[in-house]
């Protein structure tokens, strides 16, 4: 069941770079929104069901704080990411974003897990793969090649809050977690427009209905989801399984946009799509048995 909804939400996620990038209202509003839809349509939920709002309201002062960072983190996210599509190209932008798992496992590393050799490997070519692509970029414009580095830090600030995610994850409900986070990405994202001056409101009914498609879509079905799953597939084959989302961007914004990307950025994607093959392979596969220790005794029947 996790992983038929792991294919739901990346193909949710995957429409997400399109419709930004076809949307007519600023980066920051779009994030706004979308997040703000997404806590319009859980309040009912969570107001009209016992279970949920002793959900909310036994997170415990821990689970909260952390819920509260992870909102931060996905604000980040978009506040780096969405710009990015203005920036460079849609099959670009999202390969670069989707460097998650390498972040991830970057990070896993510093909280002193050892990560098997083989996710090494596919993280090394996943990241051929990122280089490549910038390289192709670096060919076209300065502001495409600053469009790759927003997305990359907007990878990296996905890869804090899918570790975050897991780890509330293991006490709290996928509801709950969703509510909280997405409020609090909200109220971050709602400061920084206001900040920015970045206009909230003024468009007309096609990008009023980009949006409402954008947060059903990517935020609803891809983004909630995915908090659904971690729980049980982890944070690193979750993290590594939005990769999926760029040759699925990539098609979309091809077919949709008229955007078609030098015969390179496919070989880049080829690239990265091997490196999740190898991770997920590798993070699939049973551990080996630890041989005993010389002089133990035997165990089992």
């Amino acid at each position: 069941m996790d992983l038929l909804l792991l294919i739901v939400a990346v193909a949710g996620i995957s429409l997400s770079g399109p419709l930004v990038a076809a949307t007519a209202a600023p980066a920051l509003a779009i994030a706004f929104w979308r997040n703000a839809m997404a806590v319009a349509g859980l309040t009912p939920l969570v107001l009209l069901r016992r279970r949920l709002r002793a959900e909310v309201a036994g997170m415990g002062r821990r689970n909260l704080l952390l819920t509260l960072a992870g909102g931060v983190a996905l604000a980040a996210h978009f506040a780096l990411w969405l710009p990015s599509l203005r920036m460079t190209s849609v099959a670009s932008s999202v390969a670069l974003v989707t460097t998650t798992p390498i972040w991830v496992q970057l990070l896993l590393r510093l909280r002193g897990r050892r990560p098997p050799a083989a996710v090494w490997a596919g993280s090394t070519v996943a990241f051929a793969g990122v280089l490549l692509l910038t390289g192709v970029d670096l060919t076209v414009s300065a502001r495409a090649l600053a469009g790759d580095a927003l997305a990359l830090a907007g990878g990296f600030m996905a890869a804090i809050y899918m570790l975050i995610g897991a780890e509330v994850r293991r006490t709290t409900g996928t509801t709950g977690y969703t509510f909280v986070c997405y409020g609090a990405t909200s109220l971050v994202l709602l400061v920084a427009c206001l900040a920015a001056g970045t206009p909230l409101t003024g468009w007309d009914t096609t990008t009023w209905l980009k949006l409402v498609a954008l947060t059903l879509t990517a935020q609803i079905l891809g983004h909630s989801v995915l908090n659904r799953v971690v729980r049980g597939l982890g944070p690193s084959v979750t993290s590594t399984a939005i990769l999926l989302e760029a040759p699925g961007a990539a098609v979309i914004a091809a077919l949709w946009l008229g955007q078609w990307p030098p015969l390179l950025t496919w070989g880049a994607l080829t690239v990265i799509l091997l490196g999740l093959v190898l991770v997920i392979r590798a993070e699939r596969a049973p551990a080996a048995p630890v041989p005993p220790a010389p002089g133990a005794a035997p165990t089992g029947p």
